[in-house]
């Protein structure tokens, strides 16, 4: 099974500290790299981290407030000193459009590569990426201004060859990839040697929920059912219930109210207020509602299993 990992490169809120830096994150899957959101700090997160600039394909923006995007024109202007040419996928809401472009203007003149732009409607939960081996999806959210998270789901790999099997039948080589995809082999005599005496399942697919911030959301874990890995913004614990309502964030104890109502398999818990010198009082909270919580932490590989 090849990896698919989640690196998180900042979790903390709005207001900056010497604790954690604003949101992004690194999802590396198959060979292929995505970051969600783009917070002051990723750059330094991310040269610390063991992902390679080069190999980051396209960026996903939950929404436009600053601890979600201001270091993206830093970013895509540190690319072009890199020699980038490789064209570089955007995908965010539709207003940040002109902003981006001015900026480009502005800052990367002469940009050795496309920055190609792709609104998203935050409202509707749609595939808005795929190639052969995933797709990504928005998830609508409840925030003070458009936002959305994103939910990479696997795509179904091909079963795996018994090679004991396949020399058995004497099965040539060009065939191998029809038995893959699920095709039975016919002998030279006219037997039917069923695909499932030739191989075994495919690997079970994955997937990785990223909610940006949200209100809570009662209903939300009906796009997330099923997820092997959740993160969800806790930015409070509950005694902040009614600021969170207020400023549409969520406490712990509603972040892990999702993951237990979707039945994941594990929940990453971030967007930390800068009020708590730690975090382990929402992790206390979660853990009651769903054992399986967690702290996520600038430089922590999460494999989503």
């Amino acid at each position: 099974m090849e990896p698919f990992l989640v690196h998180i490169l900042g979790c903390g809120s709005a207001l900056p500290t010497l604790h954690h830096f604003a949101s992004s994150q690194i999802i590396e899957m198959r060979g292929k790299c995505f970051m969600v959101d783009c917070g002051e700090g990723t750059q330094i997160s991310l040269r610390r981290s063991k992902v390679r600039f080069t190999k980051l394909q396209a960026i996903f923006i939950s929404h436009l407030h600053g601890d979600h995007c201001f270091g993206l024109i830093g970013l895509i202007s540190t690319f072009g000193m890199l020699g980038r040419t490789a064209p570089l996928q955007v995908y965010a809401p539709a207003a940040l459009e002109p902003m981006l472009q001015a900026q480009l203007e502005m800052f990367c003149p002469g940009l050795g590569f496309e920055v190609e732009f792709h609104p998203l409607d935050t409202t509707l939960s749609q595939v808005v990426y795929e190639d052969k081996s995933l797709t990504v999806s928005t998830i609508p959210l409840d925030h003070r201004i458009p936002c959305c998270g994103f939910l990479f789901k696997e795509k179904p790999g091909r079963r795996h060859i018994l090679r004991d099997m396949i020399d058995c039948y004497e099965i040539p080589i060009s065939q191998i990839d029809n038995i893959k995809n699920g095709k039975d082999w016919t002998t030279p005599d006219g037997d039917v040697i069923e695909n499932s005496r030739l191989t075994t399942p495919a690997d079970p697919t994955r997937s990785y929920a990223y909610c940006s911030d949200t209100r809570y959301m009662p209903q939300l874990y009906r796009l997330v059912e099923g997820v092997n890995l959740l993160y969800h913004e806790s930015t409070y614990t509950e005694e902040c219930k009614e600021r969170a309502k207020l400023y549409y964030h969520s406490t712990a104890q509603q972040a892990a109210t999702v993951a237990r109502d979707a039945h994941v398999g594990k929940l990453l818990l971030g967007h930390y207020s800068a009020r708590y010198d730690d975090e382990e009082g929402l992790l206390k909270e979660a853990r009651a509602i769903f054992p399986e919580s967690y702290l996520s932490n600038e430089g922590m590989t999460v494999a989503v299993k």
